[in-house]
């Protein structure tokens, strides 16, 4: 992927980094408004498109939300984030086959897109 990090978002990374290395018992209680950062999810929301994101169990693909409009998209989660009313969907669990005959729960979440954006946002 050669998606540019954008400077907010680099000097965000940078200085959580940093705190982190130079305080490794510090314990960041407060981070749930960096994930509703404008600037933070639309990176997220770049990066998972440009890795072929793959709809979740809802069907929803990045057409879907480029036709019904990605910048209102992204400003109604940056909302529900915000308010804290987002709630996610329930989670459909399969079991895969594991090598050794056994099998492993797998969850998949409904709304895969969002979710994998927070787990972008979060993780730099």
């Amino acid at each position: 992927m050669s998606l540019t990090t954008p400077f907010s978002v680099q000097k965000l990374q940078t200085a959580l980094h940093a705190k982190a290395k130079e305080s490794p018992d510090f314990r960041f209680y407060a981070l749930y408004d960096k994930v509703y950062r404008k600037d933070v999810l639309a990176y997220a929301y770049e990066r998972c498109k440009a890795n072929s994101g793959a709809a979740g169990v809802d069907n929803q693909t990045f057409e879907d939300i480029e036709l019904y409009g990605g910048e209102r998209w992204l400003d109604e989660l940056t909302q529900e984030l915000k308010s804290q009313t987002y709630q996610p969907q329930p989670v459909r669990r399969v079991y895969i086959p594991k090598p050794d005959g056994k099998q492993r729960p797998l969850a998949w979440i409904i709304h895969e897109i969002s979710s994998q954006k927070r787990k972008d946002a979060l993780k730099g």
